[in-house]
């Protein structure tokens, strides 16, 4: 791949830009916890509990800088960043809810800890308030058009959950992309898409877009990997086995079956029983299955950092702190794997 097609250490200058950044984040965080329910309030206990660690802040990373790059008014996007911040934080509250995951961030989920009903509260409570961040931002930098898009991305990712709910038969390699493009893609487009309107760089959507949409599936398909591998965070490894939930995986698992064999598999994957669980994740360890997606999730990420190289140079240090990443992942999944796909 040509070198522009990547990101320099001097195009976005780590050292003055993490001073930079680490001062953004901070300034973030004094103003997400100022709008989280106060001591005394029925849900302040459990927002508590889910943002006393805090995960990366992808989302509101990009937004801020973003409007750092583009020149955006900073209250404005500090605001919109708190809008994409609190549905992302929604959607991971309501998914453990959905996916009986009582692990997040390595300690209790919400649900876990304080039930559903309190869970579903934060996480609707969390959407409203995310709206509320969204026209603050609108009102103050008359971006009249922010909240209108922050449904159109929620409802982007709403629909691409909903796809997981569809238990006919398991997914093949081409619906499992636009699940896994549907859940992830939109809230990280959505965090650079307000801070465009804000700014006045509209022009700056699509391209950044087609980078974020290609980004988000290599991010899921890594994300799927540490679930198999057992390095997500979940209680065990394998859960999206055991819950049938649509992973990269066991997609290419599935596919890699003869005939009467993926009967077998379908059949179980049809059940809700969990015998037979250790079994079938044997055989997918053993299948070559987790080394398919480890290539395809490479071959994703340099497509995305071809992308990279297409986009105006005022995003490249937006994207750099997410490619950097990514490419730290799966690195770390490329020496948790056999090394055939280093």
């Amino acid at each position: 791949m040509p070198e522009s097609y990547f990101i320099s250490q001097r195009q976005y200058a780590p050292a003055r830009k993490q001073s930079s950044d680490a001062a953004s984040i901070r300034i973030f965080n004094e103003h997400l916890y100022s709008i989280l329910p106060e001591d005394g309030h029925p849900l302040a206990e459990a927002a508590s509990h889910h943002f006393s660690t805090k995960g990366k802040q992808l989302r509101a990373k990009i937004a801020l800088d973003a409007g750092d790059a583009f020149a955006a008014d900073i209250l404005p996007s500090l605001h919109w960043a708190s809008a994409v911040e609190l549905l992302h934080n929604a959607s991971l509250i309501h998914d453990d809810i959905c996916d009986g995951d009582s692990i997040r961030r390595n300690k209790a989920s919400v649900w876990a800890k304080y039930g559903r009903d309190i869970a579903l509260a934060l996480g609707d409570w969390m959407i409203a308030e995310s709206f509320e961040q969204a026209a603050i931002a609108a009102r103050i930098s008359g971006s009249f058009n922010l909240v209108s898009k922050l449904a159109t991305h929620v409802k982007s990712t709403i629909a691409g959950q909903a796809l997981e709910f569809d238990n006919a038969t398991y997914p093949d390699i081409d619906k499992y992309l636009i699940i896994s493009a549907g859940k992830t893609a939109p809230l990280f487009v959505a965090a650079i898409d307000g801070i465009a309107e804000i700014s006045g760089r509209t022009d700056l959507i699509d391209p950044i877009g087609h980078y974020f949409a290609a980004m988000g599936v290599c991010y899921q398909f890594a994300n799927d990997i540490q679930n198999i591998i057992g390095t997500d965070g979940a209680a065990s490894p394998s859960s999206d086995l055991k819950r049938r939930a649509p992973n990269a995986v066991i997609v290419y698992f599935r596919s890699s079956l003869e005939t009467q064999e993926r009967l077998l598999f379908d059949n179980w994957l049809a059940g809700k029983s969990r015998h037979k669980a250790n079994h079938w994740q044997q055989k997918m360890i053993e299948s070559g299955a987790i080394i398919k997606a480890a290539d395809e999730m490479n071959k994703l990420l340099t497509k995305a950092e071809g992308y990279s190289g297409t986009l105006p140079s005022e995003c490249s240090v937006v994207i750099a702190p997410i490619q950097s990443q990514l490419r730290h992942i799966c690195a770390q999944i490329g020496a948790a794997c056999p090394k055939e796909i280093s």
